[in-house]
């Protein structure tokens, strides 16, 4: 029988364990996955924590994104056949050896992609897509600091952020963190433990103010990140793994800039045609070699623990990814 990592409350990756469970059969547009790969985040061991902004119910199998190989699909389902390796994302149900899943929020492997970078794709790059492209208005000549920039969401700034013509600035906490941005395509890199950031930012855009700033991190970066943004700056807050931030509402005034909230799962319910050109948009960008997630470290299921602890740390560069039998 399959296993899944399952919580009955929740807690620290520890209170988790790794139980035999039996996916049902799909339903009506649902298909069953083997999963051969699946991507871990900090909001996924966020979540598993029971402190992520929306609370899924218990028992719970962790888990956002994965890869894998269709078992079995349910009436309506055409885009994807028994057999096809296919990528998606769901908001749990992932930890495991095979699990139902709703079709639609999967779609058939790039054959660029490996199982590994397929598995941490989706909702990355969706991410990237829809702040840059759908929230932020990147244009082509405009500069982008990407915060977080060897992240999971980061990488996907970085190289969407060149698909759309823009000068990328990365920063990261770590050489070797900087060194993978700049290997994912940014233009420049700089220290965020800088005590001289904002010069050091100024320097590598020429002396010019930042047009977009991309932060999934916020804490004590926001506010000197918020201040480098010139006239009609456009500031995108996608996540809060450095802690949650007081910015002073004079500043928008005071810069002319926007701060404006990235959330794909809201994005995806209110706006689904959106979602779906973003997904066709990130899937031609893979096919054509553009876009490349960057694997850290692999664990098997059995070391979830260690996997979730890695991933909820954030000290290695790269995406962390758990493989399957």
């Amino acid at each position: 029988m399959p296993r899944a990592v399952t919580g009955h409350q929740f807690g620290p990756p520890e209170t988790y364990k790794l139980e035999e469970f039996e996916p049902r059969e799909p339903g009506p547009s649902e298909v069953r996955l083997a999963i051969k790969a699946i991507g871990i985040s900090y909001v996924d061991v966020l979540t598993a924590l029971g402190k992520y902004q929306v609370s899924p119910p218990l028992p719970f199998i962790p888990g956002s994104e994965c890869a894998g190989i269709v078992e079995a699909v349910g009436d309506g389902v055409s885009h994807i056949a028994v057999g096809d390796r296919v990528m998606g994302s769901s908001f749990g149900g992932i930890f495991a050896e095979a699990n139902t899943f709703r079709a639609s929020s999967f779609s058939n492997v790039p054959k660029a992609l490996t199982i590994e970078q397929a598995a941490v794709f989706p909702p990355s790059y969706m991410t990237g897509y829809h702040a840059l492209v759908d929230r932020g208005r990147l244009r082509a000549g405009e500069t982008l600091l990407v915060l977080g920039a060897a992240g999971a969401t980061g990488v996907a700034a970085i190289q969407v952020g060149k698909h759309l013509g823009a000068r990328v600035i990365a920063s990261a906490s770590s050489r070797q963190k900087r060194e993978l941005a700049l290997k994912a395509g940014a233009d420049a890199a700089i220290d965020t433990r800088s005590p001289t950031w904002r010069d050091d930012l100024k320097a590598a855009n020429g002396g010019k103010p930042i047009d977009v700033v991309f932060d999934p991190v916020g804490g004590d970066m926001t506010d000197p990140a918020f201040r480098s943004l010139g006239y009609d700056g456009r500031y995108l807050v996608v996540g809060f793994t450095g802690g949650i931030s007081s910015l002073k509402t004079n500043l928008p005034l005071i810069k002319t800039a926007s701060l404006i909230g990235v959330q794909l799962r809201v994005a995806m319910e209110q706006e689904p045609d959106k979602a779906n050109t973003a997904k066709a948009a990130i899937g031609e960008m893979a096919a054509n070699g553009e876009l490349r997630p960057v694997i850290g470290k692999t664990y098997p299921l059995e070391d979830y623990v260690a996997a979730m602890n890695d991933a909820f740390e954030g000290k290695t560069a790269g995406r962390i990814v758990m493989l399957v039998g």
